[in-house]
Parts: structure tokens; C-alpha cells; sequence
């Protein structure tokens, strides 16, 4: 199975400890997309732009981890969709994000560079 992620799941971001055991597969420009700032992770949700990812093929013991991760929050849901590395499972938000900062850019490694 494969997991597409966007933000703290990342290489050499906060939460990438969590794909040790994952195997990279490669970036993605996912359109169809919009990112927004929570804080300490991100959110996506469907809508316009498009927002720079990682695709990884995973176990079922991963998922089920991230699964538990996303779940302690109850701010996600995941879907398949689909990738040029064939079909990867993607968290979207699922909370009102009004008030929330768009990164514009899509790029959650590369948000910083927008405050500039």
C-alpha cells in the first residue's frame, strides 16, 4: 500500500520518524488541493492550487500507526486517491479551518520562505 503525505510526515520534518520504515517512491504536485497552517502540522482539504507531497509505499504495521496518530486528534480522514505511483492513501481535514493561515505556495517545507 502507499500513503501520500504533505507536511510533519515529511523528510526532515517533525513527524518523518514516523516513515523510517517506509519506502520513499517520490515527490508529487497534488492539484486539486489547498494547505493551511495549523501550527505544528499542516491541514488539506479538496480546493483550488495544488500542494508538494511525498508518495511512500508502507506496511499495514505504518498504517496502522499513522492511523493511530491521526486518529488521537479526530481532525482527519483518510482517502484513496489516486498518483503517478498508483493509488496512495491521503489524511484530509475534516475541521472548519476559518481563521487559518493558507500557504499559499502548497509547500509545507517551504512556508517560511512565504512569510518573507
Amino acid at each position: 500500500m502507499r500513503i501520500i503525505v504533505y507536511g510533519s510526515l515529511r523528510r526532515k520534518q517533525g513527524n518523518s520518524h514516523w516513515m523510517t520504515n517506509a519506502q520513499w517512491l517520490g515527490d508529487h504536485e497534488l492539484d486539486g488541493y489547498a494547505l493551511y497552517d495549523l501550527g505544528h502540522y499542516p491541514a488539506a482539504i479538496p480546493g483550488e492550487g495544488k500542494i508538494y507531497c511525498e508518495v511512500y509505499r508502507i506496511n499495514s504495521s505504518i498504517m496502522a500507526e499513522l492511523d493511530e496518530l491521526k486518529s488521537n486528534t479526530k481532525d482527519y480522514r483518510r482517502e484513496l486517491i489516486s498518483t503517478p505511483y498508483g493509488s496512495a492513501w491521503i489524511y484530509l481535514y475534516i475541521r472548519s479551518l476559518e481563521g487559518m493561515e493558507r500557504i499559499e505556495g502548497g509547500d509545507w517545507v517551504k512556508r517560511a520562505e512565504e512569510e518573507k
